[in-house]
């Protein structure tokens, strides 16, 4: 039958009770024959688990650790063809094959082809699965498995995620259309852990929600403990386990918090050791279905050195002696790799004519212990998660332009060649760093924004400016005719724009750059112009100074408005500027209020919200004030009108659009926030309806799917929040509230018809999960959103007895314009540049319901670096 995990979050009472030496979880006992007639059959794995950049940056961990793990990988593999290895991480896999000699690549091939050691997953990175959008998913995902065909010849048959904070059903999705078969994951909420412990339904088919046929179906083990350290991983008792670490022998770098320490196998004690092994071994099987065991064997960065090698594989293999001289203990055991573990799973559970449970839904939000919920991370630096989007958005128009660039070439060369002076090959190394760059951020420590403060990077953005009469170039990457406001800086008033090609004035507005809040800018305008942009098409414009002043400029009210608590009921005074409510065409009217709200941190108590968690004071969430009024200014133009208020720490701006189309139906809100005067502080943006959502409302997963979130009085606060990567919606019978999102933040829907948006953290401590320091870089950050409101026609599709429902195709238009808006191009005032010409590759648009996801060129396989097929 199918499970689905909404329902699991009803059944369950959260209360974690305490289980014992499985703190989390519960005693498990056995009599001993149930592996008389099924050997159990071991299969432990070593691992390295190695952060493209946390508390170090990527390059100074590859020169201290990574390097010296993979070199020692070689050596040590290689001396016993029963050991195994795993490794995830292609990006520290290719910086590595890039410095070794060709003696030394022939010896991994030699090992990848022997089944020693296999690349898992083969991502680029093992990405976060909260904030990442699914095309830099998918994208990291592709770098690394062309990188992995192009140098090794494989292909990945199974996934390894032991890190992320959380997972996602879009992961699953991917790696099932990347031709995985199996996966792995490990940050559960442990209360989930422990129910499927009880059910024996920690693996399972993992389906999408909205899949009735088993198309989607991956099969997933979950692991049952607390974490994928080794004492955490070999059964229920961290204190035996942590024995069974032989890195942590006496005298080495680590040591066992249990106190007990490991001790070397030798032929005097390796009855005793094996035995309380295969204890802890037998305990672990009973938690699965088959007696197939999977036993994890690694840590972060561990076989840095070679004599880790030797303990660990030198120690266990007289275990695995043992257990195999003594056939009466019904137990095989073997260093064995992922596909090792699943090619056995499989062939046991046909054998058996065992079946694995269907499950859909996702496992967010994630708890490691007590009431620490992993719900920080989804905002928790958002001026990266904001840029991560930006360069997402910038790379996807580049790989369109190059793609078609290239092939336009190409067609008009009858040899099909490339003009000589075209440096397609140098461009493309350009697109490859590009990739590489946006990949390397869906790590888990990257896009989550829990690296340490020197390892962000830090980026730098201009503003596009035009200071004479240039030629625009606009790209509009998606795949729709679209109409869109675009704007740009100029230093007239008297600024116009025409098409190029028709010479056609275009409907524009001129808008005042403010330098203070009630202070417009004398030497710098905005100038903004309705552009009818062609599917993936160049369009070129002219800009130009009239003397006439024929563009109509905005005109401004700017005034102090009473007391902080009452601009909130004012700001969405702007429905065409007229009122205080969204009007639909059926004529339903809905009232919309925007709040903003602090939530401080606990006191009086070690446990604090950090980089990773989010623990807010017990008196949850304080009205937003300020001891000023704030400063009000309404503008209203042909194009736009807004209402922009000015707080002391954050601007807030709503714009109504006066256009056709997708752009006029919605409200665009932005806001630029600063809480870099804060101590211990979360300034969240709240949107209040009358919307009869109940304790009900949607998030998407990277962008890819929606999924109804429950929230749930018997969770703490914190545990109701959820990532959304690009929107939420509260729906009753009649309407529906979207919210479109530009950039990933964490939300929450506390009662009915609300949603609370986290937009910047700013916390002075770590919160113990190895960080090690606070979240105080914060900076000036923007967020922008479209606020859509829509009839609701019809209901939520049933699939399989539970309701799956998705963005409307307009709110699917909006979100796609605000993740890829116009790229806007400046060419310079060049006599001798040839005559810019506008590009239509496209006759019409393509069908609505298509996507095109990217327009992208492969490598060549023959030569290195350049430009190959397009896909």
């Amino acid at each position: 039958t199918d499970g689905y995990l909404l329902d699991v979050y009803d059944l369950l009472p959260f209360d974690n009770p305490d289980g014992g030496p499985w703190k989390q979880g519960f005693e498990i006992t056995y009599k001993g024959d149930e592996w008389s007639e099924q050997p159990l059959e071991l299969f432990l794995i070593p691992h390295s688990h190695n952060d493209p950049g946390w508390i170090k940056t990527f390059d100074a961990y590859y020169h201290d650790q990574t390097r010296h793990i993979l070199d020692n990988m070689v050596v040590k593999l290689s001396e016993d063809s029963r050991r195994k290895l795993i490794w995830a991480e292609i990006s520290y896999f290719s910086k590595w094959w890039n410095d070794i000699d060709d003696q030394k690549r022939a010896a991994v091939k030699r090992l990848v082809e022997a089944g020693q050691l296999e690349l898992v997953t083969g991502g680029w990175v093992m990405p976060d699965e909260a904030n990442s959008h699914y095309f830099a998913m998918l994208d990291q995902l592709m770098e690394g498995h062309q990188w992995l065909q192009k140098h090794l010849g494989v292909k990945p048959r199974s996934g390894w995620a032991i890190d992320p904070f959380g997972h996602s059903p879009s992961m699953a999705y991917l790696l099932k259309g990347a031709g995985l078969h199996n996966m792995l994951i490990q940050r559960v909420h442990y209360s989930i852990k422990k129910h499927f412990a009880q059910q024996q339904t920690l693996e399972f088919l993992w389906r999408q929600s909205w899949d009735s046929s088993s198309r989607s179906d991956i099969t997933c083990h979950m692991m049952p403990f607390y974490s994928y350290d080794v004492p955490h991983t070999c059964g229920p008792n961290p204190a035996v386990c942590c024995q069974f670490d032989f890195q942590r022998l006496p005298g080495r770098r680590t040591f066992c918090p249990w106190k007990i320490p490991p001790k070397p196998i030798t032929d005097q004690n390796v009855q005793e050791r094996a035995l309380l092994l295969l204890d802890q071994y037998r305990q672990k099987s009973r938690l699965f279905r088959s007696s197939v065991l999977l036993v994890p064997l690694g840590d972060d960065f561990r076989y840095v050195e070679s004599s880790e090698w030797d303990v660990q594989f030198n120690n266990y293999q007289k275990l695995f002696d043992y257990f195999n001289q003594h056939p009466e203990l019904h137990i095989k055991a073997r260093f064995g790799t992922l596909s090792d573990y699943f090619q056995a799973l499989h062939q046991r559970l046909s054998t058996t004519r065992t079946t694995l449970p269907k499950l859909r839904g996702d496992f967010f939000s994630y708890a490691d212990r007590d009431d620490h919920y992993w719900t920080g991370y989804f905002t928790s630096r958002p001026f990266y998660k904001r840029l991560d989007r930006k360069l997402e958005a910038t790379l996807r128009a580049t790989e369109i332009l190059f793609s078609l660039t290239l092939a336009e070439m190409r067609r008009s060369h009858s040899d099909g060649r490339l003009a000589e002076n075209f440096p397609a090959r140098e461009y493309f190394q350009w697109l490859t760093t590009g990739r590489r760059n946006l990949a390397l951020f869906q790590h888990h420590d990257a896009v989550a924004g829990t690296e340490r403060e020197h390892v962000v990077v830090d980026y730098e953005h201009e503003s596009l400016t035009i200071l004479e009469p240039r030629s625009l170039i606009i790209f509009n990457p998606t795949e729709q005719l679209r109409t869109s406001v675009i704007s740009v800086v100029v230093d007239s008033p008297d600024a116009r724009v025409v098409d190029a090609e028709t010479g056609r004035q275009m409907a524009a507005q001129i808008s005042a750059v403010w330098a203070e809040p009630n202070q417009p800018s004398t030497d710098t305008f905005q100038l903004s112009f309705v552009a009818e942009l062609p599917p993936l098409s160049l369009v070129v414009y002219h800009v130009t100074k009239e003397s006439s002043g024929s563009t109509p400029r905005a005109r401004y009210t700017v005034h102090r408005r009473g007391n902080p608590p009452d601009i909130h009921t004012e700001h969405f005074q702007v429905s065409s500027l007229q009122g205080s409510e969204l009007r639909l065409q059926s004529g339903l009217v809905r009232k919309i209020q925007v709040q903003f709200l602090w939530y401080g941190t606990r006191t009086g108590s070690r446990d604090k919200s950090g980089a990773y968690l989010f623990l807010p004071a017990d008196e949850g969430a304080q009205l937003y004030t300020s001891s000023e009024p704030p400063l009000v200014r309404v503008s209203r133009g042909p194009i736009f009108s807004d209402i922009t208020s000015h707080f002391p720490h954050f601007t807030h701006t709503v714009r109504l659009f006066h256009l056709d189309g997708h752009a006029g139906k919605s409200l665009e809100i932005s806001n630029l926030v600063d809480i870099r005067s804060q101590v211990n502080r979360e300034l969240v943006m709240k949107i209040v309806s009358d919307v009869a959502s109940g304790n009900r409302f949607y998030s998407d997963l990277n962008g890819f799917q929606m999924q109804q979130r429950r929230t749930l009085a018997k969770l703490p606060l914190q545990a109701n929040f959820y990532p959304m990567t690009s929107a939420a919606f509260l729906q009753d019978s009649m309407s529906r509230l979207s919210l479109l999102s530009a950039q990933s933040q964490g939300v929450a829907s506390l009662k009915p018809g609300e949603l609370e948006l986290v937009l910047d953290r700013r916390l002075q401590q770590d919160d113990n999960r190895g960080l090690g320091q606070g979240v105080t870089d914060n900076k000036l950050t923007a967020s922008l959103y479209h606020l859509l409101l829509e009839d609701r026609g019809g209901g939520a599709k049933e699939v399989g007895g539970a309701s799956v429902d998705h963005l409307s195709l307009l709110a699917h238009l909006a979100s796609l314009s605000l993740c890829h808006p116009p790229m806007t191009m400046v060419a310079p005032s060049n006599s001798q540049l040839p005559k810019l010409r506008p590009f239509q590759p496209l006759q019409s648009s393509l069908p609505c319901d298509i996507h095109l996801l990217n327009l992208k060129t492969l490598e060549d396989t023959q030569v290195r670096d350049a430009p190959g097929v397009q896909v």
